[in-house]
């Protein structure tokens, strides 16, 4: 029977593509293994499209807890390694199916590395492997180029929607940024998540959008994901599109609020621009926007927007080649 590496990492889809580089690391160490990735059911086709993930074991909590993991079949994973998070619970998640070996930083032995809260997190997950002698890149971050075509090619992308009001820019601004890239001449187009229709319809009106250019319902993965690696420029706070951005590497406006953009920001480069106002930190699953997110105007948004449209995206950008590990033989 083929052995297998059980990771934990039952969040959402930035998380998930945060933690590319990680699992493609992962990937690397094990090639004879199989490797199987614990997350919510919705989030499959984005797992597998990483090529670092062979199965996905459906795991899911409310408000981004740790899911117990009890329905795992079969003989104990070989391996299991937690990049959930730092506590106790997603170690003892994955402790309780008794497996070979448990690389946790709640794990006393072995001895884990230090947590650093100050630490981008693709950076912390890389270094925690590679504390444990499995060599990962945090650079390695693009995806392949989805097989589907783009419901928009050559649009300005904006997705207005966050997992909670605390990094949700106002309707208005993003209407504000939408209306004036269309007057000039763009084609705009406005998406959401899943019960996001009615902000999605709501910045549409504003901003004057036809309706060809309003995609509401939210958008299965694939098509999400081709609608992004097709855009001129994503326009979106800090949640999974921007991180999707960053895999396709299509030119973003990110807007942070409660959390530093060195924590959760894309990679330093000429295509990515995040706006952010310095404060101290905020909880970015509050209710209410946050006052460094309110701080960002919608001049500035466009300015930014205006000035990597210009750039463009060169022809290598469009089209290089993407870094994937290696499959199970």
């Amino acid at each position: 029977m083929t052995p297998r590496v059980l990771v934990l990492r039952a969040l959402g889809l930035g998380d998930l593509l945060a933690g590319v580089p990680a699992l493609r690391g992962v990937r690397r160490a094990f090639p004879g293994h199989e490797v199987v990735l614990a997350l919510p059911p919705a989030l499959r086709e984005a797992a597998l499209s990483s090529g670092a993930v062979d199965t996905v074991l459906p795991a899911d909590a409310p408000g981004r807890g740790v899911p117990a993991l009890t329905h795992w079949a079969g003989p104990p994973p070989q391996v299991a390694i937690d990049l959930h998070g730092r506590g106790p619970e997603s170690r003892d998640a994955l402790a309780a199916l008794s497996p070979g070996r448990l690389l946790a930083f709640a794990q006393p032995e072995p001895p884990p590395p230090r947590w650093r809260p100050d630490e981008h997190e693709r950076d912390r997950w890389c270094r925690f492997l590679t504390h444990y002698g499995i060599p990962a890149d945090p650079a390695d971050v693009r995806l392949p180029s989805p097989a589907g075509e783009s419901p928009a090619p050559g649009a300005v992308v904006v997705h207005p929607g966050a997992e909670s009001a605390a990094r949700r820019w106002p309707a208005e601004r993003y209407a504000a940024v939408a209306r004036a890239l269309r007057d000039e001449g763009h084609r705009v187009v406005v998406t959401g998540g899943p019960g996001e229709d009615a902000l999605v319809l709501d910045v549409a009106a504003r901003a004057g959008l036809p309706e060809r250019d309003v995609l509401c319902g939210g958008l299965p993965f694939g098509e999400l994901s081709a609608l992004v690696a097709g855009a001129a420029l994503l326009v979106s706070g800090d949640t999974g599109p921007a991180h999707l951005a960053v895999a396709h590497a299509t030119p973003s406006v990110t807007l942070f609020g409660p959390v530093a953009p060195h924590l959760w920001g894309p990679p330093r480069s000429p295509r990515h621009l995040a706006l952010w106002k310095p404060g101290p930190p905020g909880d970015p699953h509050g209710d209410l926007p946050d006052p460094r997110l309110l701080g960002i105007d919608a001049d500035e948004t466009v300015a930014a927007a205006r000035s990597l449209l210009r750039r463009g995206r060169s022809p290598a950008e469009r089209g290089a080649p993407t870094r994937v590990a290696s499959a199970r033989p």
